[in-house]
């Protein structure tokens, strides 16, 4: 079992920055593949990025890749993600997910664990 809670949303202006985190709790976050996804009102949850239990290999959607960094902290049971010149389409409920699968998966099916969800709102 692993339970998720996400910080670090809010308010930015487009172009800013923030860091969001997700603290885990439970023996099997360390062998988790975990990842992020977001989902704007009125649409469907999508794939946001993905970092394999090591470490070792990450994966990002193509509309944050160069902007948004994942990363881990196996020692502390958390992973954060670094979201720099975000725009006003990033607007979303931010969601951190976790599975026992070794691979990363873009599919929001694939994750037996989820946080309750955190608000990034990006002004214009």
């Amino acid at each position: 079992q692993v339970q998720l809670v996400e910080s670090g949303g809010g308010l930015v202006q487009a172009g800013g920055s923030l860091r969001l985190s997700c603290a885990a709790s439970g023996r099997t976050f360390s062998t988790a593949t975990v990842g992020w996804f977001r989902q704007a009102s009125g649409n469907e949850r999508e794939f946001v990025a993905a970092i394999t239990w090591n470490g070792r290999t990450t994966y990002y959607a193509d509309s944050v890749k160069g902007r948004f960094t994942i990363s881990r902290d196996n020692a502390k049971n958390s992973e954060h993600l670094q979201m720099n010149s975000l725009k006003p389409e990033d607007t979303a409920v931010y969601y951190c997910a976790a599975t026992g699968r070794g691979y990363i998966s873009t599919s929001h099916h694939s994750y037996e664990y989820w946080g309750q969800g955190t608000q990034v709102t990006v002004s214009s």
